[in-house]
């Protein structure tokens, strides 16, 4: 932890918070906890770190504005690193058929699924789906993320794909938290070009060179499994993001082991995502690119699964692990981060230091980020400040309001301040 440093041009600062338990997310494992701590905020990032004993006399005298965080928990804000929270419509009726025995194949190949999403999703306008995508991103930032990840594919045609990235960086904006958008053509084969995969890849690969060119897309992914796309034709995808200077991240070994996240390590990806059956070479493979294994506990929930991700085996190959929402329509209809969180202890035994870690500096990695997701002398000021006194609360407490205040990029996103003192 970086401590006592001044990183701006004078000691004047814009924000000081003082008497906050720190868990700054520092260091390989644990929450690196500052007791007692204080840090200053200036020019939308963090000038200051230390103990509330240590503060220099002429931040505490010069500070704009000074709050006493009156010994509550504060925390990086947190990263939601996968979602699909742009989309049109419900598929609560699937959710329905699920209970009664179909399974998400079944339901895939009669017509429903992704596709069912996609028909809503281009029938939208841009406002439509702006507004129906406000009050679940809005929902987010209310439990503490201040950057999160949106894909397209659910348009799988030009202008939808397009409308649906627009929208990402307009939540982005008007929310004042960072959104990065990645590319997912390659999510579900649309009815038009039935029988056509390859051929539909190939105009996958032009739609996303349209895209870049607008400056909409911060990565690619896609959908690599027997009801997806097969690992050559993923393969075309991350071909195309190479030669466009794109990171690629990957729907991985969900449903069954395609060698997903062995493919994703080779091209030096951000992150493969599920990963319920990787093998022991995927792990591998992982370990040695630097790939962040991103565990999704809603769809593991929601679809019912009972194959767990190779937890033990990722942590013995030094993988980290992220954890998100997968928020999305047909699978993962969950709209809290601090939820998943919960989830992955419960259901994949993930420590609450883990739990968090995924939630923070584990999936600002796998964003590519590095300027956010701990709490840092030079980082930018995205912090979550708690009702809570113990970092192992987030993940136990499951639901309810603990959230006091959301801040990103220096600026109260969500909630308010407990008191302050202006000058």
């Amino acid at each position: 932890m970086q401590a006592g440093r001044i990183a701006v041009s004078s000691a004047r600062c814009d924000l000081l918070l003082r008497n906050a338990h720190v868990a700054t997310m520092e260091g390989t494992s644990g929450y690196g906890m500052l007791e007692c701590g204080a840090l200053a905020i200036a020019e939308a990032r963090i000038a200051w770190l230390g103990t509330n004993d240590s503060v220099p006399e002429s931040l505490a005298t010069s500070a704009r504005q000074t709050i006493d965080c009156a010994g509550a928990l504060l925390t990086p804000g947190l990263i939601d690193c996968h979602t699909h929270a742009v989309f049109a419509g419900t598929r609560a009726r699937e959710f329905e058929q699920r209970l009664e025995g179909a399974s998400y194949e079944d339901i895939a190949r009669a017509g429903g699924g992704i596709r069912a999403t996609v028909a809503a999703t281009r029938l939208a306008s841009e406002e439509e789906l702006y507004a129906q995508s406000l009050p679940r991103v809005r929902a987010l930032v209310a439990d503490g993320v201040t950057t999160l990840e949106i894909k397209s594919g659910y348009g799988l045609e030009p202008e939808s794909e397009r409308r649906m990235l627009l929208v990402a960086r307009r939540l982005g904006s008007d929310l004042g938290i960072t959104v990065r958008t990645t590319f997912l053509g390659a999510h579900a084969l649309p009815p038009e070009f039935a029988g056509r995969a390859d051929e539909y890849i190939e105009s996958c690969c032009s739609v996303l060179r349209r895209l870049d060119d607008e400056g909409l897309v911060d990565a690619v992914d896609a959908f690599c499994e027997r009801i997806g796309f097969t690992p050559a034709q993923t393969r075309r995808m991350f071909e195309t993001a190479r030669e466009l200077g794109l990171p690629v991240k990957l729907h991985a070994d969900q449903l069954s082991d395609t060698g997903g996240a062995a493919l994703v390590a080779e091209f030096g990806g951000l992150s493969a995502d599920h990963i319920e059956h990787t093998n022991e070479e995927g792990i591998a493979a992982m370990a040695r690119a630097g790939t962040v294994a991103v565990l999704l506990p809603g769809a593991y929930l929601c679809l019912r699964e009972t194959r767990l991700p190779p937890i033990e085996a990722l942590r013995a190959a030094g993988v980290p692990m992220a954890v998100a929402t997968d928020l999305n329509p047909g699978t993962s209809p969950l709209i809290s981060l601090r939820l998943a969180m919960a989830l992955a202890c419960a259901q994949f035994r993930l420590t609450p230091a883990e739990a968090l870690r995924g939630a923070t500096c584990n999936a600002a990695r796998a964003l590519g980020l590095d300027d956010t997701g701990t709490v840092r002398v030079g980082a930018r000021c995205d912090v979550a400040l708690w009702r809570a006194r113990d970092p192992a609360e987030l993940s136990y407490w499951l639901g309810g309001e603990l959230i006091q205040t959301v801040v990103a990029s220096g600026k109260v996103v969500s909630g308010a301040w407990p008191c302050a003192n202006a000058r």
